[in-house]
């Protein structure tokens, strides 16, 4: 079900976007099936390598002419490119003055292969491009190419510093082909976001936008269904002025954690629920989950994602918040404020979910280790964490209109994304999404060694040998990465380091603003840093002199994620565009992923008394355990997700701009 630039088209919308597509259980499955087969029997980039010839042909006569004339060519093909599209030759012109304005304004000139990404981004497609190989400038010859058809281009990525960074270092070759590029930040203010959108490019972060796309539709709130618009028309009422110009083309950078990581995230805007006795029920509420007792009162579900509270646990809690009043009198209510506390106790740890930060509870998302700026959990949950760290309790928000992203970028009429690691959600992306995943070959051979895997019995184990190993590759002058998945695992790492008198440095939530300035350091002689997926994605660490002689750098993963795709972004940061690098995995039995998803292994091989004669699990079990854990974890958040977008296409009062007429 490919998304083409007609279908579904909501022709009486306020600006351009498509209608909501309902997928029915059997497209779904036969949709995964068959990208499934189609990614075992590999993607090739195939056909797209036929444009190289057709922009190539156009060098000699570009490299010769004035930058005005460069603009002048530039304007010229404006005309075709809207009238005929995507055509071959009229891309290899766009393409060709893209190499030649980013060569005269950056010094550096596009590979062959980021051509080929290109292409493949203004057909419609997903590419995975691997670490180094220059996605930014990829995005920007698609983005120039739909900008000079006419198309309003978002080029969407995860975080506002990225965005900001992207936007202004690619200026001067937007400029030189005439075109305007705008970037959207947290905290600007409505004109300063109008203005961005009406430039031919806009970067943003995929947050913003859609909280845009859903202040556009308060904004029009009786004016929003077309026969309530031509009314008002006929009335002479003022149209409010919106923010977008409509969902017409969308470049997705790292689009595995936008769309498929992110995809059951509810984006809310909300309203404050005015209620005087609000801090006092939830500091109730967590007094009384103090005293209800694991696996009577309560139980923790097996993955340690949700809570039950028991029929004797019902019982208790009746018995305790009798004479209360209010909404303890009412049994579902109470249970489910019971089971949130009992969650915001036993499930969200300080350091790993969230951190407190000037007084304030903020959420740690926990794919890029980042502080999720403006997010809060849902139906009291954040309240109760904060009465927990005894913050100040705010006040609980009342829904007004919400969307996920799911829902929100199936709207765009063309969507295309990029990412280091894509081929594992393949499936999922063409059954969601209607795009194919294609695999974009590297520039040059890939020298990346991989130094194997080792797991222990015992985190003790565990974080001596990553200890001795950091010793040995400092002895030998040679920068490490160390990635951790909690900023609570980072500081004990730290901590071991700091015994261990190795100097290193640490990146996580808590230094986030010295987030550029250590990634530049961390790929010079003997460094030595400790850090969250916050170093996983969207950074190119820089090898410094004499480290490539020396091996360049050495990753260590020193946790499995729930997601093996997390894992292959950290080891993405090192043997970038065929430098040399290596890498390699120290895990344990008690690591999280290990002990919730595959908690019966370590009592397995203690039965067969395997522990007793290995300290280490043989590398080929090892692998076994790593596989399952890792499997169980995915299908989890596939079928969360899949069940998501199930209740999304059920609800036809969830946000449109054309609702019924």
């Amino acid at each position: 079900m490919p998304l083409t630039e007609t279908d579904g088209l909501r022709t009486r919308s306020p600006y351009p976007e498509r209608s909501d597509v309902k997928l029915n259980a059997l497209d779904f499955a036969l949709t995964e099936l068959f990208a499934n087969i189609s990614v075992r029997f590999g993607q090739s980039a195939g056909s797209l390598t036929s444009l190289q010839p057709l922009v190539d042909k156009w060098a000699p006569l570009l490299s010769s002419i004035s930058d005005a004339h460069i603009t002048d060519t530039a304007l010229k093909i404006r005309g075709p490119l809207l009238g005929r599209g995507f055509q071959p030759d009229l891309v290899a012109l766009a393409f060709a003055l893209v190499r030649e304005a980013t060569y005269r304004k950056l010094k550096i000139r596009h590979y062959p292969v980021q051509l080929q990404g290109a292409w493949a981004l203004l057909n419609g497609k997903f590419i995975e491009m691997a670490t180094g190989e220059g996605k930014t400038l990829t995005a920007l010859l698609a983005a120039v190419a739909a900008a000079l058809a006419g198309k309003p281009v978002h080029v969407i990525t995860v975080n506002d510093y990225l965005a900001a960074r992207d936007a202004d270092e690619l200026r001067p070759v937007y400029e030189l082909l005439g075109l305007t590029v705008g970037v959207v930040q947290h905290g600007q203010d409505a004109a300063a976001r109008r203005s961005a959108y009406a430039c031919d490019v806009t970067y943003a972060v995929n947050k913003e936008i859609a909280f845009d796309y859903l202040r556009d539709g308060i904004a029009l709130g009786t004016q929003r269904t077309y026969t309530k618009r031509i009314i008002s028309q006929l009335t002479l009422d003022e149209t409010p002025p919106l923010l977008l110009r409509g969902l017409s083309f969308a470049i997705i950078d790292e689009a595995d954690s936008v769309l498929i990581d992110e995809a059951r995230t509810p984006l809310i805007i909300s309203g404050l629920d005015n209620d005087p006795e609000h801090s006092a029920v939830y500091t109730r509420a967590l007094n009384l989950a103090r005293q209800l007792r694991s696996n009577a009162d309560f139980v923790i579900s097996p993955n340690g994602r949700s809570v039950e509270i028991t029929p004797e646990g019902s019982k208790r809690s009746k018995t305790l918040t009798g004479g209360w009043g209010g909404i303890w009198e009412a049994r579902k209510a109470r249970e489910e404020l019971i089971s949130q506390a009992v969650s915001a106790l036993h499930l969200y740890k300080i350091d790993q979910h969230y951190v407190v930060v000037d007084g304030k509870v903020q959420i740690i998302d926990e794919f890029t280790g980042r502080i999720a700026e403006g997010r809060s959990w849902q139906h009291g949950l954040h309240q109760l964490i904060e009465a927990k760290e005894n913050c100040e309790i705010s006040q609980r928000q009342q829904t007004m209109t919400s969307i996920t992203y799911q829902r929100f970028f199936r709207r765009y009429l063309h969507l295309c994304g990029m990412s280091g690691t894509l081929l594992e959600v393949a499936a999922e992306l063409k059954a969601v999404y209607g795009a194919s995943v294609i695999r974009i070959p590297t520039n040059k051979p890939n020298q990346r060694i991989p130094r194997g895997l080792r797991v222990f019995y015992t985190s003790n184990r565990k974080w001596a040998a990553v200890t001795e190993t950091v010793e040995l590759y400092q002895k030998l002058q040679r920068p490490v990465l160390i990635g951790t998945r909690s900023i609570a695992t980072s500081e004990l790492l730290s901590g071991l380091l700091k015994n261990a008198g190795i100097d290193h440095v640490v990146l996580n939530a808590h230094h986030d603003r010295q987030e550029a300035s250590i990634i530049a350091q961390a790929g010079q002689c003997g460094r030595v840093t400790v850090a969250t997926n916050m170093a996983g994605r969207g950074t190119d660490i820089k090898l410094g002199p004499g480290v490539d002689a020396l091996g360049g750098l050495h990753v260590m993963l020193t946790e499995f994620h729930e997601a093996g795709r997390i894992d292959r972004q950290l080891i993405g940061r090192c043997g970038r565009q065929g430098e040399p690098g290596s890498f390699e995995i120290i895990a344990s039995l008690e690591d999280e992923l290990t002990s919730v998803f595959s908690p019966r292994f370590k009592a397995l091989l203690d039965y067969y008394g395997m522990r007793a004669k290995h300290n280490l699990l043989p590398e080929k079990l090892a692998r076994t355990v790593r596989w399952y854990a890792q499997s169980r974890a995915e299908r989890l958040h596939y079928r969360i997700r899949r069940q998501t977008l199930k209740l999304q296409d059920q609800q036809d009062s969830a946000l449109a701009f054309a609702g019924p007429e």
